[in-house]
């Protein structure tokens, strides 16, 4: 089965009824039956981005329950080993404007031969100078 990787920008459009992607996000969420795969680092953007005021965590924490019921979708744990590819990664590519949380997300997604993600909210394949 196909996957695709989901990053926090594609949350946010997805329950934000006023991001400029909110309706790409539902019209993708609505015809996509493939695999998706996030991380516990995107969650972690996405508790942070809901955190204030303190109603809007209700958001996240609705949200992380769906996903954790939901069979399609796998959450990556945030271990140590990951954390720290993730950070050579980010150490070997200094021409680029890559978050930690992005080069975690391209390891997971090279590991798990993904080349697609759900970030700024198309289909996009990964970079073609991310590591392959």
């Amino acid at each position: 089965m196909k996957a695709v990787f989901a990053d926090s920008f594609y949350y946010f459009a997805l329950v934000n009824a006023s991001d400029p992607a909110h309706g790409k996000a539902t019209a993708f969420s609505a015809s996509y039956s493939g695999r998706t795969v996030t991380t516990g680092w995107v969650l972690t953007e996405l508790a942070d981005g809901w955190a204030r005021p303190v109603s809007r965590r209700l958001i996240f924490l609705q949200m992380l329950a769906d996903l954790r019921a939901n069979p399609d979708t796998e959450i990556v744990s945030t271990t140590d080993q990951l954390f720290h590819d993730g950070l050579d990664l980010y150490d070997q590519r200094p021409d680029k404007e890559w978050s930690l949380t992005d080069c975690i997300s391209f390891v997971v997604m090279r590991q798990n031969g993904i080349s697609e993600a759900l970030t700024g909210i198309v289909i996009s394949s990964k970079p073609a100078s991310s590591p392959s």
